[in-house]
């Protein structure tokens, strides 16, 4: 990262105009994930299945480049801030979020901080389940190839949230909590689309557990919404959609609401790391729709075993089973393989791979009950098998 100290004439002229008066400092930072990627079984041209070879970027973490920044306050209060953009190094295009592009797409939020009470945040955020939960999962390691298929449980960050108001206390004696509330803004129905999440963690010695639940409402007002002819309407909410483009649940974008609750612990013990999860996610249904009218629930178990081989080499292997039922029930199961690789603090090189196969029946994109199909990950690629297999090769570099 490359830390820009604001001059003393910075500081001058911002403290003459009664903007700043104390120490603050900026810094620029950013990644780049990028990787040749293989695929078997995706779908070609004419909707058959062929294998595809391609440049994959955002495999381990998304590309980003952004600002932080802080200003001392005194009496250990201090204001913060924090733009980050999305971006694809194979194209040079902006991060898109839920079909939309977006300059600071990734966070955009300004607050306060305080030593003995916390943090108070407004403006774009993560919610407090991607903060305190999603770190104790195989995806904080090995990122998209590591998730749950479809991203159901948004255990890949698909979904930030607008307009949110989030509080994160301080650590005491190894617990810490967050709350977070995102402002709907539909003139007379203060409800409508508001999201609301809460989360806590606990941690001592190898040991930690967390917990927490995200609800988010879709705005109400069809009128708010794109109108298709699958679903009746589409996600309109504070909140992105936990949608990645395949049909394990992106039938399901006319959801009146998405209710996720998820748990997860990890043990570390010498080298090893292990992790369980559980999360249940639940799409319930809206009157305008045609698509389904019955809730489509997902639950899904996930165990994660790291190795670090040498101080540079770290192995991992995940196991998720995805369980569809209400709507549909289709069954995923998920083995994923993974190797990491640092040849220095700021670059690493990886490879990682996972097998999936699916059964039962999940929605079309035409509304209608069709045979399971594969998709690994939160990659949304679509299949016409019931399994896939993807393999990236790739290089990391933070700056």
């Amino acid at each position: 990262m490359k830390r820009i100290a604001l001059s003393t004439l910075s500081l001058a002229l911002l403290g003459a105009t009664g903007v700043a008066h104390a120490q603050s400092s900026v810094t620029l930072y950013g990644l780049i994930d990028d990787s040749v990627q293989y695929i078997h079984n995706t779908v070609d041209a004419s909707g058959k299945n062929a294998n595809s070879v391609g440049l994959a970027a955002g495999n381990l973490q998304g590309s980003r480049w952004g600002m932080k920044g802080t200003e001392d306050l005194g009496g250990g209060l201090k204001t913060i801030f924090q733009l980050e953009s999305g971006f694809n190094p194979n194209n040079g295009k902006m991060g898109n979020y839920n079909g939309t592009n977006a300059l600071f797409g990734r966070q955009a939020y300004v607050g306060l901080t305080g030593d003995s009470w916390g943090t108070a945040t407004i403006g774009r955020q993560y919610d407090p389940v991607v903060d305190l939960v999603q770190p104790l999962t195989g995806d904080n390691y090995f990122g998209s190839t590591f998730t749950t298929p479809g991203d159901v449980d948004n255990n890949d960050n698909s979904s930030r949230t607008n307009s949110a108001i989030k509080y994160t206390s301080p650590v005491w004696g190894g617990f810490q909590f967050e709350g977070m509330y995102a402002l709907g803004g539909v003139a007379g129905q203060t409800g409508s689309g508001q999201t609301w999440s809460a989360a806590a963690t606990y941690a001592t010695g190898p040991f930690s557990i967390a917990a927490g639940y995200f609800l988010a409402d879709n705005n109400s007002s069809a009128t708010a919404r794109k109108v298709s002819a699958a679903t009746g309407a589409s996600w309109s909410s504070t909140s992105d959609g936990t949608f990645d483009g395949s049909l394990i649940n992106n039938t399901y974008s006319s959801a009146k609401s998405i209710g996720i609750a998820q748990v997860a612990a990890q043990y570390v013990a010498g080298p090893f790391t292990f992790g369980l999860r559980y999360s249940n996610a639940q799409y319930k249904p809206d009157g305008a729709s045609t698509g389904f009218t019955s809730s489509e629930k997902y639950n899904v178990g996930g165990a994660y075993v790291g190795y670090q081989a040498t101080p540079a080499m770290l192995v991992g292997l995940g196991y998720i089973y995805t369980k569809a039922s209400g709507d549909t029930s289709a069954t995923y199961n998920q083995v994923s393989l993974g190797a990491d690789y640092s040849i220095s603090k700021r670059t690493d090189f990886y490879l990682v791979g996972a097998y999936q196969h699916a059964t039962g029946n999940q929605r079309a994109a035409d509304g209608s009950s069709v045979q399971a199909t594969a998709s690994v990950g939160s990659y949304g690629v679509t299949s016409a098998s019931s399994s896939q297999e993807i393999l990236s090769l790739g290089i990391r570099h933070k700056f």
